[in-house]
């Protein structure tokens, strides 16, 4: 098996033999950074094709190409995760999607609460930070990082057969955790850093599909809330365990 130690996502179909065309941001990566040549091996995926190596054909820092020379890896899809978390200040919401995409989440959702502080995101730019984590953790999938919306609007259209594990700040200290809950569609919900509004608050616990839990004696940092919580879904429900 041939080993390539740089891994690269793209939007591409993948196939042994098929041709990669790269993106001017991609070559000038491969070429230009890490000053790979004509023969060099790189790991691509997809998303949908599994990893493949390929081979370096066409080497230039504006353009080239790659040709698949072997599948090394089936495409490993992760839990029907999503997390759900307010925006923050910029690095810290950049390490909520870096870390969602390399603990499993299938989808990432900004949400606008009434306590946010954030009131638009660059989705572009944070999409670009789950690939680059997927890049380095290893993963075949990226997960989609949806634009920013509203809490209310998004609750409006829920789907009740996605349970919702809700990390309530009021419980700090107590003992609330998922207890006997099965998997299947999941999604876990950060609240800012100011908390819930006693609205949102009144309006989670009613939702039959909701599940309020405790992350522990301390009140967390709305980026280790992330961390935190995605662990003990993972561990409890996803494929950790």
């Amino acid at each position: 098996m041939v080993e390539a130690k740089i891994r690269l996502y793209v939007d591409h179909p993948l196939s042994v033999g098929q041709s990669i065309p790269l993106e001017r941001e991609q070559a000038h990566y491969l070429f230009g950074v890490m000053r790979l040549a004509a023969g060099a091996f790189v790991a691509l995926f997809n998303s949908r094709d599994g990893e493949f190596v390929a081979e370096v054909s066409e080497a230039n820092k504006r353009g080239g190409a790659l040709t698949c020379v072997e599948k090394t890896r089936e495409l490993q899809m992760p839990p029907d995760l999503w997390l759900l978390f307010a925006p923050i200040k910029k690095a810290r919401t950049d390490f909520i999607v870096e870390k969602a995409a390399e603990m499993g989440a299938k989808r990432i959702c900004p949400v606008q609460t009434d306590f946010t502080n954030s009131e638009r995101i660059r989705q572009d730019r944070l999409q670009a930070h789950a690939i680059e984590a997927a890049e380095q953790c290893g993963g075949t999938y990226v997960p989609e990082v949806a634009d920013l919306m509203k809490l209310d609007r998004l609750l409006a259209d829920w789907d009740p057969e996605r349970q919702i594990m809700f990390c309530d700040e009021t419980l700090v200290g107590a003992a609330e955790v998922l207890g006997d809950v099965k998997g299947g569609k999941w999604a876990i919900l950060i609240g800012p850093e100011g908390g819930f509004s006693d609205t949102e608050r009144k309006r989670l616990h009613a939702l039959p599909y909701a599940h309020a839990v405790s992350l522990g004696p301390r009140i967390l940092r709305a980026d280790t809330a992330a961390v935190a919580a995605l662990t003990l879904w993972q561990q409890q429900l996803g494929d950790w365990s």
